[in-house]
């Protein structure tokens, strides 16, 4: 017996799953036969459920026919029972808000007459360990029908499983209303630090007077291509062993995430890097995405070789490497929208270095840096905050339905 599941109020049971109800599995029917889809019947999988956040569903992606239902082991549920996916992944639920079947993804549970379905959903948004503890499978891990029907589940009578329900309702509903608070707060930091960048290079961290539309006085306007020499990268044959695996780090755009680039998914060798037509990026040089990601700054805290994707934008001016990294960060959309591609998306080498960038004098970009990056620091320190926060309301959902099942949650109810 599970330790949570001792020392249980008066009046509590400890039952399998297949003594509250009926426990049965899903289907699906041939795919190869058209008459079996397409009908008036729901039919479930777990993939409708990935990012899914209401308690009942009604619909899936797909559905199916009478024949397919009749075709195939999916069955028939009515409104109320419960789905709880046993592979692929493990541990989603769900209330059936009307008839409807499920793919063999599923083991449900049809609910007796005493047994409220909201206990029984709750019960296995919080049994998700418990579950996967009972799982077995080499390729993924999956829950028997016998394993599913005889995990154990703290059982009160009805009334005190409905007073159950509506605590831990009134006590989620709060907690959601923090967790949406926190939510725009991130949004908010969010359209910040796009502020901030964009003030930044509107002159106005060091200008009092910026006229809308205009550049302080002093400031250049040039080209990127004036500015820079976007010097390009590429990939060692993949058929030669002896390109790869060596010590050169190998940056792609996989590796391009976050401010400075410290290491490399990939490396090739000295030969790898004759034979090919990447480029050595220097340590504190600036690298863009031109595909996939167009636009992406990141700086190298390393000596690294880039691929196709990148290129690495090389000074022709002084100017300060982390300034041009937030002007890349700040023109990071204008770069998106201006690429192009079918499959993937990239930036045009003659359109990146027709761009227009406004720059001061290399004391002011220092200036300008410092400011940015006391803004942003600010704006870090309040997204772990907040993050922190909704890992907290996280918890303390999951300490609410321990309670629950613990009989702690509600008092002086048999």
């Amino acid at each position: 017996m599970n330790e949570k599941m001792k020392n249980l109020p008066k009046g509590w049971e400890i039952k399998k799953l297949k003594e509250i109800g009926e426990v049965i599995s899903g289907g699906t029917p041939s795919t190869t036969v058209s008459e079996y889809w397409n009908g008036n019947i729901s039919w479930i999988s777990p993939s409708d459920l990935t990012g899914y956040n209401e308690i009942k569903i009604r619909r899936g992606k797909k559905s199916i026919t009478e024949l397919g239902l009749k075709k195939s082991s999916a069955k028939l549920m009515p409104k109320g029972s419960v789905l709880f996916s046993c592979r692929a992944p493990i541990g989603y639920v769900a209330i059936a808000d009307e008839e409807l079947s499920t793919n063999q993804g599923f083991k449900s549970i049809i609910p007796n007459a005493n047994i409220d379905s909201l206990f029984i959903y709750y019960f296995l948004k919080n049994s998700k360990q418990e579950a996967e503890k009972v799982a077995s499978g080499t390729t993924f891990k999956e829950i028997s029908l016998r394993n599913f029907s005889d995990l154990q589940i703290p059982l009160p009578p009805l009334e005190t499983q409905q007073h159950i329900v509506s605590k831990i309702e009134e006590l989620f509903s709060e907690l959601e209303k923090g967790v949406e608070e926190l939510k725009k707060s991130l949004e908010q930091l969010k359209v910040y630090r796009q502020s901030v960048l964009k003030w930044a290079f509107e002159g106005r961290f060091t200008n009092e007077n910026v006229k809308e539309g205009e550049f302080p006085e002093g400031w250049e306007v040039k080209k990127l291509g004036e500015v820079f020499n976007f010097i390009g990268g590429g990939t060692p044959s993949k058929n030669e062993k002896a390109y790869w695996n060596g010590k050169i780090p190998w940056a792609s755009i996989k590796d391009i995430k976050g401010e400075y680039l410290t290491q490399t998914s990939d490396f090739i060798t000295d030969e790898g890097l004759k034979k090919s037509t990447t480029n050595l990026a220097k340590n504190g040089e600036l690298i863009i995405a031109t595909r996939i990601n167009p636009g992406r700054p990141i700086i190298t805290k390393i000596e690294t070789t880039i691929n196709q994707d990148l290129k690495i934008a090389r000074p022709k001016v002084n100017i300060d490497i982390k300034f041009a990294f937030y002007f890349f960060l700040n023109r990071e959309n204008e770069i998106l929208k201006k690429s192009s591609g079918t499959t993937v998306l990239g930036i045009r080498l003659e359109i990146l270095n027709d761009i227009e960038i406004s720059f001061p004098s290399i004391e002011e970009q220092h200036q300008i840096v410092q400011e940015i990056e006391s803004r942003l620091s600010v704006a870090d320190k309040m997204e772990e905050q907040i993050k922190t926060s909704l890992q907290q309301a996280e918890a303390l959902k999951q300490s609410i339905l321990k309670k629950a099942f613990s009989g702690e949650l509600v008092t002086g109810r048999v």
